[in-house]
């Protein structure tokens, strides 16, 4: 569905992410989305700064969440689960206001991915994302299928700084800049 084209003129520049699964029932042996997206960023040549489950709780999220933001050598976090309707999923509340910046085209995009694999099923996931600081946050689905989705189908090519016709990363040392501004 979406195209991806590579300037392999360029040398690749790995991120640091970091992943957390949101579940009041998996730990991290468990944990098969956050292992799978692991797995997923390693093998396109990032670097997996940590990994954690917390539970569904609004505040224990954002603590995880605004620890790894606060470390300067981690470029994004990935969070997994607690995007649905049910009572438990908070990922969204947690997230969205700490975002410095929204990512809207994030969701939409993620929908129309998804929608060609689930159908209609898509409409069920609140994923969403944004910046928060210098730190790119995408909140995704919990299961395997979503983050395999989101990974292959958005974010391998916007975390790739040789992706045409732009990119997340080249914008990256810009993130921090006030005012027309650019700090050094």
């Amino acid at each position: 569905m979406f195209t991806s084209e590579l300037d392999m003129s360029k040398d690749f520049i790995p991120l640091t992410i970091a992943v957390v699964a949101v579940s009041d029932t998996r730990d991290l042996e468990s944990d098969t989305a956050g292992a799978l997206l692991k797995t997923m960023l390693e093998a396109d040549g990032h670097k997996c700064a940590a990994r954690a489950v917390v539970p569904d709780d609004v505040q224990l999220i954002r603590a995880q969440v605004q620890a790894w933001v606060a470390d300067p050598e981690i470029d994004a976090v990935l969070t997994t689960g607690g995007t649905g309707f049910s009572g438990r999923d908070v990922t969204p509340e947690a997230m969205e206001p700490l975002f410095d910046k929204r990512m809207d085209g994030f969701s939409v995009l993620f929908h129309q991915y998804s929608a060609t694999k689930i159908g209609t099923s898509s409409i069920q996931s609140r994923a969403t994302a944004g910046l928060i600081g210098t730190t790119f946050v995408f909140c995704l689905p919990g299961s395997r299928g979503a983050c395999r989705d989101a990974w292959e189908g958005i974010l391998r090519a916007q975390l790739d700084n040789r992706h045409k016709p732009c990119n997340f990363v080249e914008v990256m040392p810009r993130l921090a800049a006030r005012d027309g501004v650019t700090p050094k």
